[in-house]
């Protein structure tokens, strides 16, 4: 059996951060998804899906993602009901995502107002592949790899192959 989806698209509005109970934090957002495909009145038409993380990746989520910010979810989806309060059954179906990855820095042009300024692609929650959930990367704006004219010094010692 496989229940894996991978999706990219924006989200519709800023993440809502709760706790269970027991303390756990919930972060719900809803993801915009572009169809590959336009309408017959040349439309392009999206889908709105619900996504939901749970514990840390929850808490990094509400703090980093806002409206308009290009994402990637990875997780399963999962189908849950309850009765409402009329007596009807009402199926919910949602993506539990156990990894997400920001797509853009603030400054990339989703809104600017994230908690802080986030360089490359940092993705939270996985298991522990690469270096995935480490931020491991230099937080200012100096370039390690810009061309200060003058040459770089590699021996065939340095190279991996």
């Amino acid at each position: 059996m496989l229940n894996r989806v991978i999706l990219i698209g924006r989200l519709t509005r800023d993440p809502e951060l709760r706790y269970t109970p027991a303390g756990v934090a919930v972060t719900q957002f809803t993801l915009a998804v572009d169809r590959p495909f336009t309408s017959q009145g040349g439309e392009r038409e999206a889908d709105f899906i619900p996504v939901v993380t749970w514990r840390q990746l929850a808490e990094t989520c509400a703090n980093y993602l806002r409206k308009g910010r290009l994402t990637a979810v990875e997780g399963r989806i999962q189908v849950r009901n309850y009765e409402n309060n009329e007596g009807k059954r009402v199926y919910v179906t949602e993506v539990i995502a156990d990894n997400v990855r920001f797509l853009e820095s603030s400054r990339d042009g989703g809104n600017t107002n994230s908690g802080g300024t986030v360089r490359e692609e940092p993705s939270f929650g996985g298991s522990g592949n690469g270096n995935r959930g480490n931020n491991n990367f230099s937080r200012n704006n100096q370039d390690p790899f810009s061309d200060d004219g003058k040459p770089i010094d590699i021996s065939d010692d340095d190279l991996p192959f």
